[in-house]
């Protein structure tokens, strides 16, 4: 090969033609470097039929590619599925690929590198700046850069420390090899419903072919136990697993079981590992050492040597959906890898989405289910308390029913998980003098109050102020009160109730890694906690035997705007936390604190009608032509310049094609007006389901112009409509 097509790690160019040298060897998948104007860029080269190029030169024009990486080529199951979610998402390939290449230095050779750690000396000259890197880096190690992101300071403090002797280097190995899992370590006991569902899925190990399943069991029916002997299979094959899983904050439960069953922890891959981490998990998954892992939905584009199994875990999860970026569905797509790769997919839910109960019904996924909890176990009741009958004293936020559960829980030794998903204090704080309001400067977003921290938050761009002593706008003191309970807020009203109730808050604020997860885990399992005040970071994967009652303090909260799967979300997540009562020997409780009792959401979830529900859900997504019976795509216009926005909105909207049966509505400005200091302006795309909308949003877009300054995104299959 003279003359090779590359694709760079850049998702403003497409593919460039370069020469290989004389003496050099590439292949479609090699990782080369390749000089462009003054830069040297990582790229793979490509086959030129797959990837054309709009820069065609000469032979006599190229460029010599500089040199190629030791890495394993990437296999070419993993380069058709970056060419199928750059089509189908309408996304940049160089884009899609970075995700395949996210460690720059999982390419370069070397056996160590030094990171840094504290040594608990603390110096002489104590400024707040230092002060403030010790405290945020506690006990943690990484690069220089990476403890200054976590301390919030620059390099020059942390560099600083390290003369003063208050940090301290360590050589850290960066290739030491991953312990293979053990298949035959602690085989489970299954009853004989798992048994045949976990027959099923080993076979179909064993088949090596594309195989979609739906793993369909109601919370504590041992989902994990049944899919664990699939894992099992691929290990005895000598083949690699992929578990995905939508929170971080779930890797650490998940970890535990894994080594119970297998004996070793499976290979972790998520943003909270250190450069170091990332790098050997990298390398150890290319050379088909990582034998299974856990991971985050970035995990799905690693250069896996040699897959066996896909398994999504909480498939029915909204953040498998990337928002940002490439805007892809982490679920969605790990079937299409298990296709190119020739392999099963198991997609595990209490609570399976519409469009994956769809594909039931046409024959293209095979459901197993697991209708009973195991060892016994009964799904707990599940009790409305109808606020309007049974409201609570003013300025509280428990109905005096659910505090009587607490207290007889409390009573009995048990514990109780208190959940509403609204983070911090309050979601909204103003002045009881002249209405002053709390807004995100950059965003159409209220701040957030967060009394834990002393801080006002948004929630959508992370911006921090500190509550103000006086009004802004009036100057009045002592006028400004929080509006709206958030899990805080609760927290402090259970305190008041039963003070020596020992609780923990559980949100993103407070479980932001897989350490602080173990440490909730460990402090729940040893009883230290009586009372848990979380959002939907708790409505799944943890299993506490102990826990027994659930109140859920506002059902309604989810139903509020114009999202077409509010409904089944609010079901989904209520059925979830729902599921963490009762789990083990001692029966489960719930309550549901609602202003409809009525509601087919609330009255679903106290019957257990949940096909009935589904069905009724499904049939007025039918109607509405709405996902999965219909195409769906939003296009986002957003600029710093407001009015160039509007104008760039305006021109999309009035080009748009007519294509029967696709209907464009906008623009309008979205409903998050502003983003991080951008104007927003949205057009939604409604088709038949039959329609090529790619096809047809990529020739009307690609034949516009617009101004630099004007980002247009399109989102395929939009799950958020902000």
């Amino acid at each position: 090969m003279s003359r090779a097509r590359v694709l760079l790690l850049n998702p403003v160019l497409g593919p460039l033609d370069y020469r290989v040298p004389y003496g050099m060897a590439v292949e479609p998948g090699s990782i080369v470097i390749a000089p462009l104007g003054p830069r040297q860029l990582t790229g793979v080269v490509w086959e030129p039929e797959r990837m054309p190029s709009d820069a065609e030169v000469g032979d006599n024009r190229l460029r010599n590619l500089i040199a190629v990486h030791e890495a394993p080529p990437l296999a070419t199951p993993l380069r058709r599925l970056i060419e199928w979610t750059a089509d189908y998402y309408l996304a940049p390939s160089g884009a899609v690929l970075r995700m395949a290449l996210p460690s720059s230095s999982a390419l370069e050779s070397g056996r160590t590198v030094l990171e840094y750690r504290a040594t608990g000396i603390v110096p002489d000259r104590l400024t707040t700046q230092r002060a403030q890197a010790l405290e945020r880096i506690g006990d943690r190690q990484g690069l220089v850069r990476e403890l200054a992101l976590i301390a919030g300071v620059s390099d020059a403090v942390i560099r600083g420390l390290c003369k003063a002797g208050a940090i301290e280097p360590i050589e850290v190995a960066l290739d030491t090899p991953f312990p293979d899992p053990d298949p035959d370590h602690a085989p489970p006991e299954l009853t004989l419903e798992q048994a045949e569902a976990a027959a099923r899925f080993t076979l179909a190990v064993g088949a090596g072919a594309f195989q979609p399943f739906v793993l369909d069991g109601v919370t504590g029916s041992g989902k994990t136990e049944v899919y664990f002997e699939a894992v099992a299979a691929a290990i005895r094959d000598g083949r690699q697993t992929l578990v995905l899983l939508p929170e971080i904050a779930l890797t650490e439960p998940f970890l535990r079981r894994f080594d119970a069953r297998f004996g070793v922890l499976p290979v972790a891959w998520h943003s909270g590992l250190r450069q170091s981490q990332r790098r050997r998990a990298w390398r150890a998954i290319a050379s088909g050492e990582a034998k299974v892992v856990v991971g985050a939905r970035s995990a799905l584009f690693l250069p896996y040597r040699d897959l066996g199994l896909i398994v999504v875990d909480e498939a029915h999860e909204s953040s498998f959906k990337q928002e940002e970026g490439v805007q892809y569905h982490a679920r969605d797509t790990a079937v299409m890898r298990a296709h190119f790769e020739n392999i099963p997919v198991i997609l595990a839910s209490a609570t399976p989405a519409i469009e994956t109960r769809h594909q039931v019904e046409l024959g293209r996924y095979e459901d197993v289910k697991l209708p009973a909890r195991f060892g016994g176990a009964q799904l707990p009741e599940i009790a409305p308390i109808d606020l309007l009958q049974d409201p609570p004293p003013r300025g509280h936020w428990l109905a005096p029913t659910l505090v009587a559960a607490i207290e007889e829980t409390l009573a009995r030794g048990e514990q109780s998980l208190l959940f509403l998903n609204r983070r911090g204090y309050a979601p909204l704080t103003l002045c009881r003098h002249c209405g002053h309001r709390f807004q995100c400067p950059n965003c159409t977003a209220w701040l957030v109050e967060h009394r834990l921290i002393h801080r006002l938050q948004c929630h959508h761009c992370g911006l921090i102020a500190k509550p103000p002593e006086l009004c802004p706008e009036c100057k009045a003191e002592d006028s400004l009160v929080a509006c709206g309970p958030g899990v805080e807020r609760i927290a402090d009203e259970v305190a008041a109730l039963f003070p020596d109730a020992p609780r923990a808050i559980v949100t993103s604020d407070t479980i932001w890694s897989p350490a602080k997860a173990a440490e909730f885990v460990a402090r729940m399992e040893a009883n230290e906690i009586s009372i848990v005040i979380g959002t939907q970071l708790v409505t799944k994967g943890y299993h506490f035997p102990n826990l027994t009652l659930v109140g859920v303090v506002d059902a309604d909260l989810g139903l509020s705007g114009g999202d077409l799967r509010a409904a089944e979300r609010t079901f989904q997540q209520i059925a979830q936390v729902a599921g963490r009562a009762g789990r083990g020997e001692k029966p489960g409780r719930v309550f549901v604190q609602t202003h409809d009792v009525n509601a087919p959401v609330i009255q679903a979830l106290v019957s257990g009608d949940t096909e009935s529900f589904y069905a009724a859900e499904t049939e007025a997504r039918r109607e509405a032509g709405a996902p999965p019976f219909g195409r769906m795509a939003a296009i986002v216009v957003s600029s710093e310049n407001a009015q160039a926005a509007i104008e760039t909105a305006r021109l999309i909207g009035k080009t748009a094609p007519q294509v029967e049966d696709m209907f464009v509505f906008g623009p309008a400005p979205a409903p998050l007006a502003m983003l991080r200091g951008r104007h927003r302006h949205r057009l939604l795309v409604h088709a038949r389901r039959s329609l090529d909308v790619q096809d047809v949003i990529r020739d009307w877009l690609g034949a516009l112009d617009w101004p630099a300054s004007v980002r247009v995104s399109v989102d395929v299959d939009p799950y958020s409509f902000l």
